[in-house]
């Protein structure tokens, strides 16, 4: 049994609401939620019925007419792997359905929703989910610049006696931002959710500290679209959820597991597996689990980054830069940022002259906003390791410094 794969503009959630409605009951069919951008420009690898490998995803390129899914496929994530091949994750219903009431049991309860996340990022497609799973109809914060005063006018129009919403690090910035400043709307606003989930990047401690000094009800997750969004909550596994600690990288089971990857079994297998009769998904990220399984994520085993609640492939605009006059040796390493969580940063030897709005402008072009170097750091002799290689180590804390 399969089902056909629709592919609906993520910039009409109430569509994408209305979708998910059917194929969570089993009727529709698979939901890809895609983003203009995604349309205009992203490539996927080539897949069983695809015509040509690196295929535009724009169009009918991918799906295809003739597209099809297993029947247990509700949902369709596009997302950007840690090597620069996008990923299409495959989401069963029960898997979102699962989250979902792990979320309300974590939560004290089923309750309101407001959206004011994309919903072609699984967290934000998981509100519509967690909506549907309540029988609640979501307020939609809708398209746009996020602004803290448009956001507390779409939480007064929630009703229901649980309210909640799903957050990234920059947004909830903003809010603090707009309380501190003096603004009684926005304060009464983040007030009244009984839990706001902060998701995407890690979440600064000294911001949780500002906000919940404010009233906010935080609760900090972790989880990617593997796992049907986030499955730990404040370091704890919510739901069945199970996290453990192999060779220093976390791998996750439980019933919101993905069922894999879209035309890509390699992938699949290589991030999914079975031992002992349960099924495994390698996060490839490094932390630990302590005696009480508190989960602690130290960061990606690859070249990653999250900027303001988007992943960052470095090795991808590395590429870039070095397309770029004056840039041909540049090397590009993350540094802190208070209000993205980390950034990108060239780093050149003899870039003198070189435009930092021309570098930025041009990797917006071709990797999106979050891949536009923060800044440029000129230095006299790059550092090397004795192999040759620039030492990353090095570069990195040198960048940091010259930021400060």
């Amino acid at each position: 049994m399969s089902r056909a794969v629709r592919v609906i503009d993520a910039s009409q959630p109430e569509d994408v609401f209305a979708a998910l409605r059917e194929s969570l009951g089993g009727g529709g069919d698979a939901v890809v939620p895609r983003s203009a951008s995604e349309m205009r420009s992203a490539v996927v690898p080539r897949s069983a019925s695809a015509s040509a490998p690196g295929q535009r995803v724009g169009g009918l390129s991918w799906p295809a007419d003739d597209e099809r899914v297993a029947q247990n496929v509700a949902l369709i994530i596009e997302t950007s792997g840690s090597t620069g091949v996008p990923k299409r994750v495959a989401l069963s219903a029960d898997a979102l359905l699962a989250s979902a009431a792990a979320s309300a049991g974590a939560l004290g309860g089923q309750g309101q929703w407001l959206l004011a996340l994309p919903v072609h990022y699984v967290a934000g497609a998981q509100v519509l989910v967690r909506s549907l799973a309540a029988e609640t109809e979501p307020i939609l914060y809708g398209a746009g610049h996020f602004d803290p005063e448009r956001f507390a006018d779409a939480a007064g129009e929630l009703s229901h006696d649980l309210r909640y919403t799903s957050l990234v690090p920059v947004q909830l910035g903003r809010l603090v931002e707009a309380i501190e400043g003096g603004s009684r709307r926005v304060a009464g606003a983040l007030r009244s959710f009984d839990g706001i989930l902060v998701g995407g990047q890690a979440l600064n401690p000294g911001l949780r500290e500002r906000a919940e000094r404010v009233g906010a009800r935080i609760v900090s997750t972790y989880g990617s679209s593997e796992t049907a969004g986030g499955c730990v909550y404040d370091g704890l596994p919510i739901g069945t959820t199970v996290v453990r600690e192999i060779g220093g990288q976390l791998e996750i089971s439980g019933p919101v597991l993905a069922e894999g990857y879209v035309g890509d079994p390699e992938r699949s297998a290589s991030a999914f597996a079975e031992h002992d009769g349960v099924r495994w998904y390698r996060t490839g990220d490094l932390g630990s689990v302590d005696d009480e399984g508190r989960v602690s994520v130290a960061g990606r085993a690859d070249n990653v980054i999250i900027s303001g609640g988007e992943k960052v492939l470095l090795d991808a605009v590395e590429r870039v830069v070095r397309e770029l006059p004056g840039l041909g040796e540049a090397v590009v390493v993350a540094v802190p940022d208070a209000e993205w969580g980390q950034v990108p940063v060239v780093v050149s030897e003899g870039s003198k002259g070189t435009e930092l709005e021309a570098v930025r402008r041009a990797l917006a072009e071709r990797l999106g906003r979050a891949a536009a170097p923060a800044r440029i750091v000129e230095v006299d002799r790059m550092p090397r390791l004795a192999s040759g290689k620039p030492d990353r180590v090095v570069i990195s804390a040198l960048a940091a410094e010259r930021g400060a």
